[in-house]
């Protein structure tokens, strides 16, 4: 519960400043081109930490990650409320991507503590409490801009401050004293292991992960400028939006996720969260107004709210426990490559051909999902008896 408190608030802080940056960019007369380079930067800087974050997890704890991730926000949020200037912009995205490789360690946590058969429904609460930080960051800071352009990068300073110093004080150690750490391995070991031999359990639930944060990543990067070009979205209104997202992911995540797995199981919750969100991606550009797109608008965050957790879950029963952190760093890097692609390549879609042709290359890709999501659930049975013998 300290876990899912800390990581709420540094991504609410996160969230206030996130759906601000092509505003903000626009006011610098940046292009979409240049913004989804903006937004790709904290992705680029976060798959180079991701690995090494999940190394130095696993030989000395998950506690020391997390803490240098909160100071790292900190710092990226100050920068960003007194930016001037593009490149200051780029600077913030790229420190905050540098602490942020730590999602792996925060999945790697959940890991160390939980069952293997609740990890998808812990991995769920988690993601829940993250998605209350996602749905009322960008309200916060949509109000916060009414005060200054200053204002929300000012306030999330702020919070991730106050957050860093609870997590000091509440935050136990998670990773077990009896797990060694396994031989010395290069930090890109894992990463070569999803290459070399990308039919195994793991390195197949990686790419899938990979893919699928490839296709969420298209919708995210342009939905600002898609909302504003169509509909009038500013920035002073973004964050209804947001909120409304966030009502459907927390409620999925908190609630819904465990019966649902417990159910169906993770193989088949993997391909309905691909199903979902196919479906939505494809209504984006369909919807000819607000109230039409509200309705289509769920399918996506209960696509995700499937897919991502379950495949997480099925992950860390598949890899064996003393490199947890580093599996969770890998399949972290893998989805940093996606995200630093998929901002580029969606504005750039919206801004050469068309501006609902990222909506229907995401719903594509995520088809790419279920083809990959068969046999997920037989190759993970095989592995974790490999693990366990």
């Amino acid at each position: 519960m300290v876990l899912i408190a800390v990581a709420t608030v540094d991504m609410l802080g996160g969230a206030m400043v996130f759906p601000l940056i092509p505003f903000y960019a626009l006011k610098f007369h940046a292009s979409p081109t240049t913004i989804g380079m903006i937004i790709a930067s904290f992705f680029v800087a976060q798959l180079v930490s991701a690995p090494i974050w999940g190394r130095v997890s696993d030989r000395y704890g998950r506690r020391p990650a997390l803490l240098v991730s909160l100071s790292a926000s900190a710092a990226a949020f100050w920068v960003f409320g007194f930016a001037n200037s593009i490149w200051l912009l780029f600077l913030c995205r790229i420190v905050q991507g540098t602490g942020g490789g730590t999602t792996g360690v925060l999945q790697a946590y959940i890991a160390d503590t939980v069952p293997a058969e609740d990890r998808a429904r812990s991995l769920g609460w988690l993601s829940a409490g993250t998605n209350v930080g996602t749905m009322l960051g960008p309200v916060i800071g949509s109000f916060a801009t009414y005060w200054s352009q200053e204002a929300p990068g000012i306030l999330a300073a702020i919070l991730c401050v106050a957050n860093a110093i609870a997590a000091w004080r509440f935050l136990p150690e998670s990773k077990p004293v009896h797990v060694q750490p396994g031989a010395r391995k290069p930090v890109w070991h894992g990463v070569w292991t999803v290459i070399r031999n990308p039919t195994g359990a793991v390195p197949r639930l990686t790419i899938i992960y990979a893919v699928a944060m490839f296709a969420f990543s298209l919708l995210t990067a342009v939905l600002a400028l898609y909302l504003n070009a169509e509909f009038g979205v500013t920035e002073k209104t973004i964050g209804y939006v947001f909120l409304y997202v966030g009502i459907f992911s927390v409620l999925m995540r908190s609630a819904l996720i465990g019966p649902i797995v417990d159910r169906i199981g993770e193989p088949w919750s993997i391909r309905a969260g691909a199903g979902a969100l196919v479906v939505g991606l494809i209504g984006y550009p369909l919807a000819p107004n607000l109230w039409s797109l509200a309705v289509i608008i769920p399918l996506v965050p209960i696509g995700t709210a499937l897919l991502f957790p379950a495949t997480t879950a099925l992950m860390s029963r598949a890899s064996a426990k003393n490199e947890l952190g580093m599996t969770m760093g890998t399949a972290q890097t893998f989805a940093g490559i996606a995200r630093v692609a998929a901002p580029v390549a969606s504005t750039t879609l919206f801004q050469r051909i068309s501006h609902g042709t990222p909506f229907y290359f995401a719903a594509l890709v995520v088809a790419v999902v279920t083809v990959l999501s068969w046999h997920v659930d037989a190759l993970t049975r095989v592995e974790a008896v490999t693990v366990v013998d």
